[in-house]
């Protein structure tokens, strides 16, 4: 089983004394049937991780492999309310699995990639749609469509050592009620061994790393009022209010 998280994370400082600093707490994740937090150190995400979702947004080749972009830590929402944001007519969900990474992984084999996962949670990649298309016809990065506040909310982490690894099952996601994405994770191109082997070879992996891993189609517009519940088999449903 991998280690705890936090164990790693804790470090000593110095900062000086008088400093604005000293009253930023790091984002941290409940841990289900645990009174420790998971600490967030950075959020990763895959783009292009179901071919569906390909053809849903005519964006790039089907041959083509999943790449990585990142959010910032404090874009994780955990309290389920998430902001109507600035800037954006079109703002869209993306429902999916996420990984938690445990132990620092650094090149690691597909064979080795799932020792070093913590647990899993559902989350939703929230997209300032009309930016990130924006951002894609101009050839410019996609922070303005993906990494924004409030743009990762998450819900609690399920370790491996009570759930094992989530390899298959159901993912939905229901606004008001209504079921608007509806699929399987047997259906992503790149499966978690996978993508945390990938991703391990492009950064140094650290506990406290999250991994966004990708959605299905169904991707559509929330307003303000909006109820989402997400699903994954084996997990704790997310719910969120667009507020």
């Amino acid at each position: 089983m991998s280690p705890h998280p936090t164990a790693e994370l804790a470090q000593a400082t110095d900062v000086p004394a008088n400093t604005d600093a000293l009253q930023v707490l790091p984002v941290s994740i409940d841990i289900v049937d645990s009174d420790q937090r998971f600490p967030v150190r950075r959020v990763y995400c895959v783009g292009r991780n179901y071919l569906a979702h390909i053809r849903e947004m005519k964006e790039g080749d089907e041959r083509d492999p999943p790449f990585f972009f990142q959010k910032p830590s404090d874009s994780v929402v955990t309290d389920g309310r998430v902001p109507y944001p600035t800037l954006t007519d079109d703002f869209q969900f993306e429902f999916e699995l996420v990984v938690a990474i445990g132990t620092h992984a650094s090149n690691v084999t597909p064979e080795d990639a799932l020792d070093h996962v913590f647990g899993y949670a559902a989350g939703l990649d929230m997209t300032r749609r009309d930016r990130q298309r924006e951002c894609n016809k101009r050839g410019l990065p996609w922070e303005q469509g993906k990494s924004f506040d409030h743009s990762a909310p998450c819900g609690p982490i399920h370790p491996v050592a009570k759930v094992g690894h989530i390899r298959s099952g159901t993912l939905n996601l229901s606004v008001n009620g209504a079921v608007r994405q509806d699929s399987v994770l047997e259906k992503m191109i790149w499966n978690v061994h996978e993508i945390v082997s990938e991703l391990s070879k492009q950064y140094r992996l650290l506990p406290g790393d999250l991994i966004f891993t990708g959605t299905p189609e169904g991707v559509g517009p929330v307003q303000r009022g909006d109820k989402l519940t997400g699903r994954i088999d084996g997990l704790a449903p997310l719910q969120v209010e667009i507020v």
